[in-house]
């Protein structure tokens, strides 16, 4: 049984069924930092569009910043181009719901390559901007780096723990989604997403630097409360299906 195969018939992590029509795109998240804090509902709400209910676990919501490494990404039936497809990728995330589906709303997407945050952007929507960024896999310890040309930077140094760590509801909350929500052109769009559930390591966070300020969300160099990391997961995903038409016309970013 091929790759793609053996992905495609384990389902039995996830909340709701797969899209029933054949997927469109292939890629690997690999070598990834999550770091997840709990913020003001408010502060959400300037970034988030009104067409889209902000998720919450337990009355709290949260925002993510995850660095990791994309890797082979490409149309189902087309080869990956390694100096497109290959890159670092630095996300600034929050969580939505739409019509019973919790899924990822992008506040903030860094990708290392000009061109392919440039193919990316134009080929999903998702606001994919150029910025700086070098991944470091040294002996005792990992290193993301991170700089654009908009003042936004991070710096995160960490530790991977190798001890059998064992999953909350909130890291599940937090990673197993299989959905995103793009507003885009006065509409909003869902791409459903499939791929195994993450397998995740405790780290220890041994130095943190960033900055990242968008409308009244401002993220500096507040320790996460709570952080881990994955060697990564192979992903499925689906052509994008309009759901609505956004609330705010022209919408928001």
């Amino acid at each position: 049984m091929g790759v793609i195969s053996e992905l495609i018939k384990s389902v039995a992590h996830r909340p709701y069924e797969m899209p029933t029509e054949d997927w469109r795109y292939y890629q690997e998240w690999n070598n990834a930092l999550f770091m997840h804090w709990k913020v003001p509902i408010e502060q959400l709400r300037s970034v988030v569009p009104e067409g889209l209910e902000i998720d919450t676990l337990n009355g709290e919501a949260w925002v993510s910043i995850v660095a990791f490494t994309m890797q082979k990404i490409r149309p189902k039936l087309l080869p990956s181009l390694k100096v497109i497809s290959d890159f670092h990728e630095i996300n600034l995330r929050t969580y939505v719901i739409n019509d019973g589906k919790p899924g990822v709303y992008f506040i903030n997407i860094e990708a290392e390559k000009a061109l392919s945050a440039f193919v990316a952007k134009n080929v999903s929507g998702l606001p994919y901007q150029k910025s700086s960024i070098d991944y470091q896999y040294l002996k005792d310890h990992n290193l993301y780096l991170s700089k654009s040309s908009r003042g936004t930077y991070l710096e995160a140094e960490f530790k991977i723990l190798p001890d059998e760590y064992q999953k909350t509801e909130l890291d599940r909350w937090l990673t197993e989604r299989y959905c995103l929500y793009v507003d885009h052109q006065s509409e909003i769009w869902r791409y459903d997403i499939h791929h195994a559930e993450w397998e995740i390591n405790d780290i220890k966070i041994n130095r943190l630097k960033l900055n990242y300020k968008v409308k009244q969300l401002v993220m500096n160099d507040e320790t996460p409360d709570c952080a881990h990391y994955s060697k990564g997961v192979k992903v499925v995903a689906w052509r994008r299906k309009v759901i609505q038409k956004s609330a705010l016309e022209g919408g928001i970013h």
